[in-house]
């Protein structure tokens, strides 16, 4: 089967498509036939060598994280599905190739209503999201979010989760362009990071009483202002370091205002908090895909052959939602 393999760490230049054997389903398994996969900033890292080759941070050295697709064969433990079926998933690695295997506890089946595109475009973000924002931020109807890097994948689908629960948004993108387009997913205020100062916004918005949750994954640069963002009793959700992780934190304020800072990432976590994860997500918000109540934002689908571009378009921070890789 063609896959996308690293050469070594390194920039887009070590990206290559080669050759590689189909994974042997185990007794959990779905092989999956994939007609599309996301690619996200985890992939960079593993490319950048991050990850090393440690084995717990996945079970494929093929990148990728989450995949859409028709079921091709099924492990003998396996219930509930069957050759032909379509599904999402997040994978342990392996995503970027024509045949990846996922444990069918973790797969859904794709809504009727979205092509392959679409549902590659939804469980890794979305889950994310979910999780940072709800499970772990405790946002409820009515309450305010500051989400960062809002025009990416998981920032963006944080502000229509968010939306859809009925809460507000103070959210940070750049350009006008960007702001507009995540004002009309259900973003309340727009920051242009790169020429206003989120802070002041967040506390303008609430009246100086701060924001319920802030989803960050800028890293050290926003610690400070990201707390004193925070209402009394708030979360910070870190979900990226992408500015570094060295930051300035004041430990009076933590104190005095009883705040929570919570780091979460899904790479590393074991499959059982990966399964929970994925069935927080499904029972709480499938159904929305499903009628149509939510669905996901796509910035641009490259073919397989074109990963490396796909990774150099990622990297110069342009794209408005998923990048999506289509494997035909």
């Amino acid at each position: 089967m063609r896959a996308i393999r690293f050469e070594n760490a390194g920039n887009a230049d070590v990206v290559k498509l080669v050759e590689e054997p189909i994974p042997q389903v185990r007794p959990h398994d779905l092989l999956i036939r994939v007609r599309a996969a996301g690619l996200n900033r985890a992939d960079i890292l593993q490319r950048q060598g991050f990850y090393g080759e440690r084995p717990d941070f996945g079970d494929s050295v093929i990148p990728g994280l989450e995949i859409a697709g028709e079921v091709v064969d099924v492990g003998t433990a396996t219930t509930g599905f069957r050759n032909g079926d379509r599904v999402m998933a997040i994978v342990g690695g392996g995503a970027h190739a024509e045949y990846a295997r996922v444990d069918s506890r973790m797969a859904m089946a794709v809504p009727d209503r979205l092509d392959f595109a679409a549902a590659a475009a939804i469980p890794e973000v979305f889950v994310t999201a979910h999780e940072a924002l709800i499970h772990l931020g405790k946002l409820t109807s009515g309450g305010w979010a500051l989400i960062h890097a809002a025009a990416g994948g998981v920032g963006s689908a944080a502000v229509i989760l968010a939306y859809a629960l009925g809460a507000k948004t103070v959210f940070t993108a750049s350009g006008q362009k960007r702001i507009e387009r995540v004002t009309e997913l259900g973003g309340t205020v727009g920051v242009d990071y790169r020429k206003h100062n989120f802070l002041d916004a967040a506390l303008d918005a609430t009246d100086h009483r701060g924001v319920d949750v802030a989803v960050d994954f800028i890293g050290g640069p926003y610690l400070d202002r990201n707390l004193r963002a925070l209402a009394p009793g708030g979360r910070l959700i870190q979900v990226g370091t992408l500015q570094g992780g060295e930051g300035q934190l004041s430990l009076d304020l933590l104190l005095h205002n009883h705040l929570r800072v919570i780091g979460t990432v899904m790479k590393s976590r074991s499959f059982d908090e990966k399964l929970a994860m994925t069935n927080r997500f499904r029972e709480r918000w499938l159904s929305a895909f499903e009628t149509g109540q939510l669905a996901p934002l796509i910035d641009r689908v490259f073919p397989l052959a074109q990963a490396a571009e796909a990774h150099r378009y990622m990297e110069a921070s342009g794209n408005l939602g998923k990048i999506v890789l289509a494997i035909d």
